[in-house]
């Protein structure tokens, strides 16, 4: 399989390759260069199958035969030990795919495990492959699922960055107190900051010369490839379903949404999507007038979706050929304030029984909006356990009961290691020089 950048400037030749370049020798994204159509049989008989054979299937059809079917399957088997229940909502119309039953309680730990499965495994086959630093930009739950699918893993360190004083002590606990093979940058700036910071890095070929670099964020297109396999999976649970199926997907930097084209441009019945977000649209004001205009995130309480400039709007770019046609006839845009966020979510408990995240939340408004059942199932994404984001659950609801897990209280009592840097460039490389490889 080759991978060629959104820049058309580079094709890369493996994924092994892609997994530790991430970036084209022009700062471009990678993307396979080619995806095929999976066999109508086996899309027709998805039911058929388990979670682990679906995703045996797709990732054989997404990465070819760079690695051993039966390696491949064991990978597969490490990093997918978890369930993603589809969960009715209501008559047969509307449905939840959890994605937050891994490690975090978020769907991170997906593209994560199998992401930290896969470098592990190249890195094995390297023998004497130098240390490798893997760099990720956070607002919580990316941070917290890598730190957790890459502690104390043989040859790798990470680096965490999370901007100072933008995070609840919750979120922060879970990137800040891992020490060991995991360090957590704190930056005195914003999110862009920090996802900006990493970028830069990983684009500087005098530092790549003496550090070896790559990231764990959806820039990675390693990370990135193993979302599409969920898709199926909630297609299959459907059983059968005659309808075609609308997903509406909570986005912020947009690689969960960039994962169900793929797998739509793999033969997935899909009639469409909903791109869902807060008030940091974007893409949903691209999709209106055709004009994608970035700008500086805002702040609010589906926090892992604020940001002004998604990283993966060029890959769902270069999916169309940059047809602004084509990208608005698959994909509608949706926007949801706090205010109405806050009220969908204690209208969706009262109504339903189902208890959601305000990132969640904001999928299933959009869901409601765009769904037609007399001819479509309509499924909603759920990115995160309603847990982790405790202080809005509560404060929105007061009398849910809400049960802190016991690895989660134990977190909070730990103490923080963290490392304080300005959003200067200059600083984090310093700091990469001067840390032991």
């Amino acid at each position: 399989m080759n991978y060629s950048s959104t820049n058309g400037d580079t094709q890369v030749g493996s994924l092994c390759e892609a997994l530790f370049q991430t970036f084209s020798s022009k700062g471009g994204l990678l993307m396979p260069e080619v995806i095929n159509l999976l066999p109508k049989e086996f899309l027709l008989n998805l039911h058929t199958f388990s979670f682990q054979e679906i995703c045996l299937k797709v990732c054989l059809n997404l990465f070819g035969d760079e690695i051993p079917e039966e390696d491949l399957a064991k990978i597969i088997q490490k990093a997918f030990n978890f369930e993603i229940p589809l969960v009715e909502i209501y008559e047969k119309e509307v449905y939840s795919l959890e994605l937050f039953h891994g490690k975090t309680l978020s769907f991170k730990d997906i593209g994560m495990s199998f992401m930290a499965e896969l470098m592990s495994y190249f890195l094995e086959k390297e023998k004497e492959s130098q240390d490798i630093t893997v760099l990720v930009a956070t607002t919580g739950d990316t941070g917290s699922a890598a730190a957790s699918a890459f502690f104390k893993r043989k040859g790798i360190k990470l680096c965490i960055l999370y901007p100072k004083n933008k995070l609840s002590l919750l979120q922060e606990k879970q990137l800040n107190t891992w020490g060991e093979n995991i360090t957590a940058l704190e930056i005195d700036g914003t999110y862009e900051d920090c996802k900006n910071l990493v970028r830069e890095v990983l684009i500087d070929k005098e530092l790549n010369k003496k550090i070896r670099l790559t990231t764990a964020n959806s820039h990675n297109i390693a990370r990135l490839l193993p979302q599409c396999v969920y898709y199926f999976w909630a297609v299959a649970q459907l059983k059968g379903e005659k309808r075609t199926t609308i997903f509406s997907v909570p986005s912020g930097n947009f690689g969960n949404l960039t994962a169900g084209i793929i797998a739509k441009k793999m033969g997935l019945r899909i009639s469409r999507f909903i791109a869902a977000t807060n008030i940091n649209d974007v893409v949903p004001q691209y999709l209106l007038n055709g004009s994608f205009e970035p700008r500086p995130a805002i702040r609010t309480i589906s926090s892992s979706m604020d940001t002004g400039n998604p990283v993966n709007f060029k890959r769902l770019l270069t999916l169309y050929n940059h047809s602004y046609t084509r990208f608005s006839a698959d994909i509608a845009g949706y926007r949801l304030t706090d205010r109405r966020t806050k009220n969908t979510l204690k209208d969706l408990y009262e109504g339903y029984n189902y208890l959601a995240d305000p990132h969640s939340t904001v999928a299933y408004a959009a869901l409601k909006n765009y769904l037609t059942p007399e001819s479509e199932v309509g499924i909603f994404l759920a990115s995160a356990h309603p847990v982790k984001y405790y202080e809005v659950v509560k404060q929105t609801i007061p009398d849910v009961e809400l049960e802190m897990p016991s690895f989660l209280e134990e977190t909070l009592r730990k103490e923080k290691k963290v490392v304080s840097l300005s959003s200067k460039i200059d600083g984090l490389k310093a700091f990469l020089s001067n840390t032991p490889n």
